[in-house]
């Protein structure tokens, strides 16, 4: 056995997030920076570095080193590093680099085409590069499924949200969905009788970025580390030590960009509060994307669209944007909290928000079981919009089926994690307010280390150390309690 198979291990994995660091930046300037003409060399040279990942993964040195570190006499943390050291290799050496290749291949070219696709709202032509991606997402599932004996999709859906499957998601959805309705209903009922004033634009896209800049600043965003830019869909992405966030603009509506950057600021500040001793290895990572959207969704939708919060932000607004009534603290908070059901996911109010999840939940699995083809998706799409949330969708699929990114490039099994986030968000905010009552007033004094320093003891610091289910019962003294999600929207509504 080789004494030092542990160190090994971890040689090769800091190699490997060096790639991820590569690949990261390269996919940030693919999607905010690079002339169009780029991308199809851009893809080669994509697949490549992922090929190059692979490679590192399957190599049989790495094999055997994981083998005898097993057998070494290690600590603690050792043990949950080389837990998750495996976890990411198990997976790799599933799939075949034939098959990794053409799914990067496949992806940048649908991505790519997508963005302009989408604007013509051309469902015809996306299906041409689409089909390609579903089959080699079916097929990766397939391998995943055939090795772990999980159905196709909760083989994907475990790639996101490790120990997470349908059979556990569906009840935590169908319970949502007999509830949620009604609750849109009554806060839609409530709300008919408020006066509310809208934001008189137009509002230059320069000022919206200043307003935005600053907001990160309060947030804690560390610009010496990161960066906003623009992108058609708001993203974060790069390292822990660089991270990239975007947004979009609208001159008729600063709304949209503001919530953006602040749900993109918290997926941000996670990266940037990840243990930084080991964060080249996966036990130093983000643990899940359920965790990672449940970080973004305490900065938008517990702390963004809280009175205290715009109250604290409403003298910036008027700033940068120029004074006028609709940006009164209480008129904001009414603005912000305003439920109305609408086409777009990444601009839902907080209520409406869970029903444009569950939607993609149920096609997406529906698509990866073989149980529907792609061509099916919009007629689908439609029936569920005007199910869940009586809107029409019909023909319109820029602003339906075409809206999102996720699965241009096969990420299959993500949206889930989206109302989970939303779930543990508001668990988190349940033991905040239980260790400071006062909160609210802290907030709004512009006081925000109650939540910053919360985070950052019970999530940030420990990336996977734990599992998903440890992780959140050490932070908040219970695992995943859907209670808490219903609790904080009655709350906040009625």
């Amino acid at each position: 056995m080789n004494p030092s198979a542990y160190q090994q291990a971890v040689s090769e994995f800091t190699r490997l997030y060096r790639y991820q660091h590569l690949a990261a930046i390269a996919g940030w300037d693919q999607a905010a920076m690079m002339p169009g003409g780029g991308n199809e060399a851009r893809g080669a040279a994509m697949a490549e570095l992922d090929l190059l990942m692979h490679g590192t993964l399957t190599a049989p040195a790495l094999a055997t080193a994981l083998q005898d570190a097993a057998q070494q006499d290690l600590s603690d943390d050792e043990q949950a590093s080389l837990r998750e050291m495996r976890r990411v290799w198990q997976s790799a050496n599933l799939l075949p680099a034939r098959l990794v290749e053409a799914k990067s291949l496949a992806g940048s070219r649908c991505e790519h085409a997508w963005r302009s696709q989408r604007q013509a709202n051309d469902w015809q032509g996306f299906l041409q590069n689409f089909r390609e991606v579903v089959a080699l997402s079916r097929e990766e599932a397939q391998l995943l499924a055939d090795a772990s004996g999980k159905s196709r999709y909760d083989a994907l859906l475990d790639q996101y949200e490790p120990g997470m499957s349908s059979a556990e998601l569906e009840p935590i959805f169908s319970d949502v969905k007999s509830w949620l309705p009604a609750l849109i209903r009554r806060a839609m009922d409530k709300q008919t009788g408020e006066t509310v004033l809208a934001a008189q634009g137009p509002f230059p896209v320069a000022q919206q970025r200043a307003l935005g800049l600053d907001i990160m600043q309060r947030l804690g965003f560390d610009f010496d580390g990161g960066r906003l830019d623009v992108s058609v869909h708001p993203f974060c992405g790069g390292v822990a030590e660089d991270v990239r966030i975007t947004t979009r603009y609208r001159e008729d509506d600063f709304m949209q960009s503001m919530m953006g950057i602040i749900h993109e600021t918290g997926h941000a500040r996670y990266e940037q509060g990840l243990p930084r001793d080991r964060v080249q290895l996966p036990v130093g990572q983000a643990r899940s994307m359920g965790i990672h959207e449940s970080q973004s969704l305490s900065f938008e939708m517990q702390l963004g669209r809280s009175p205290a919060f715009l109250s604290m932000i409403a003298p910036l607004l008027q700033q940068h944007l120029g004074a006028q009534p609709a940006f009164a603290a209480a008129n904001l908070a009414q603005l912000y909290t305003r439920v109305r059901p609408g086409h777009i996911r990444v601009d839902a109010d907080e209520l409406c928000y869970p029903a444009h999840v569950i939607l993609r939940f149920e096609i997406e699995r529906a698509l990866i079981e073989g149980e529907i083809e792609a061509e099916d998706i919009p007629a689908l799409w439609d029936e569920k919009m005007m199910a869940y949330l009586g809107v029409d969708t019909r023909g319109d699929y820029r602003n339906g089926c075409l809206q999102d990114i996720h699965w241009t490039d096969g990420s299959f099994g993500y949206f889930p994690s989206y109302t989970l986030g939303a779930m543990y968000a508001a668990q988190y905010f349940a033991s905040i307010r239980r260790q400071h009552p006062d909160l609210d007033a802290r907030i709004a004094g512009g006081d925000l280390s109650p939540v910053f320093d919360w985070l950052q003891q019970h999530i940030w610091q420990h990336g996977s150390r734990w599992s998903t289910g440890e992780l959140v019962r050490r932070a908040t003294g219970e695992t995943l309690n859907p209670a808490h999600f219903r609790a904080h929207l009655e709350a906040r509504y009625l």
